[in-house]
């Protein structure tokens, strides 16, 4: 069980907005996980992970990133990717400040886009102790030859990918070769039949996804 509540942090440019979940036997350890191009802080995928999490004693905020608290709606446009991922940076220091001190260990990832500017944000600065990447979007569906793996080398902390076998986004071939690139310890949790949303679309839900994702990840990050 965990205590959830709505929380904003307005000190920061782009601000902090979102949904921290504390546990009750917190463990040291924290995470920041935020969205895809077509989501927002309230996705089940996210909400059924940080319930997980938090279960376990991570302190969790998801946050919606700067596009989606301009806009209720429609993707990311072009021109906002780098405003996105500081808005990434300032949730991490925002957990940092919170916490001050309390969380020994703190991990940041997302689902699909909010997943590669969480890994294009680490690329630059290696911020956090780790990255979880829920369905990375490797390429657009319509083409393979152009994956977005640039940046792949410059990780330098471990990172774990969750990746459905049916992902339009790469195939878990694609995902094995271009977690190789990384030069950092990588874990990849791949799921039997899962698509891009990983089981969580409309009103279904994948329910043991979520407890499956949290014992790979602890023992990947012992």
């Amino acid at each position: 069980m965990s205590d959830t509540k709505a929380f904003a942090d307005t000190s920061f440019d782009p601000p902090v907005r979102g949904f921290l979940h504390r546990p009750e036997s917190p463990s040291g350890d924290g995470l920041v996980l935020t969205h895809g191009a077509g989501g927002n802080a309230h996705m089940a995928l996210l909400v059924a992970m940080a319930e997980a999490f938090a279960g376990a004693g991570f302190v969790v905020l998801r946050c919606d990133l700067p596009f989606r608290q301009q806009r209720s709606f429609g993707p990311p446009r072009p021109g906002d990717a780098a405003r996105d991922r500081l808005g990434l940076k300032n949730a991490i220091a925002a957990m940092r400040k919170l916490e001050s001190g309390n969380v020994r260990r703190l991990f940041v990832g997302g689902q699909s886009y909010g997943g590669r500017q969480a890994s294009m944000l680490l690329s630059e600065e290696p911020l956090t102790d780790g990255l979880l990447l829920l369905s990375y979007p490797l390429h657009a569906p319509s083409k393979p030859d152009q994956p977005r793996i640039q940046h792949l080398p410059q990780i330098e902390v471990p990172v774990m990918f969750v990746h459905g076998t049916r992902d339009p986004f790469g195939t878990i071939e694609e995902i094995e070769a271009a977690r190789k690139l990384i030069p950092a310890k990588t874990l990849l949790l791949p799921v039997e039949g899962a698509g891009h949303d990983l089981g969580f679309k409309g009103k279904s839900t994948r329910e043991d996804l979520p407890s499956v994702v949290l014992a790979k990840f602890q023992q990947f990050f012992v």
